[in-house]
């Protein structure tokens, strides 16, 4: 309940300035978060890549917290960005997604989800993620 309240006012206090939630081909952005459900509470971080208007690639890691056998893992991701195609404003990114990958525990981790990204500034955003799995922090563009 913290982590809500804490992104609610992060959400809340934005600074009026021009940004960019996803430029397209060669755009870079960086997820820093905290993963509230799915194979467990934890950290995660994630890259994607712009491939184009619509699409980009990334990967990333989790480590889960409160788990007896402290599971991590690695996945590869891609994304579909309606942004442009909903007429939203540059500082939104809505953008449905699934990760692929690998779970410590010798599973495979198989997740969709539907983000949100909102820039405050040019450089510094917030992005949430839900879906089989569930994820809220600060994105970054690189």
């Amino acid at each position: 309940m913290k982590t809500l309240r804490i992104f609610i006012i992060l959400f809340s206090l934005t600074i009026v300035s021009y940004s960019q939630s996803y430029d397209g081909k060669g755009d870079h952005k960086i997820n820093i978060g905290y993963d509230l459900y799915g194979n467990g509470n934890g950290i995660r971080a994630s890259y994607d890549y712009g491939l184009g208007d619509l699409f980009s690639i990334g990967a990333g890691g989790s480590y889960i917290l409160d788990d007896d056998d402290n599971d991590y893992s690695l996945f590869a991701r891609t994304n579909l960005h309606f942004a442009h195609i909903l007429d939203l404003s540059s500082k939104f990114d809505i953008y449905p997604g699934v990760e692929v990958g690998y779970l410590s525990s010798n599973d495979i981790k198989f997740s969709g989800y539907v983000g949100l990204r909102y820039f405050f500034t040019e450089k510094i955003g917030a992005f949430a993620e839900l879906g089989n799995n569930g994820s809220i922090g600060l994105s970054f563009n690189l």
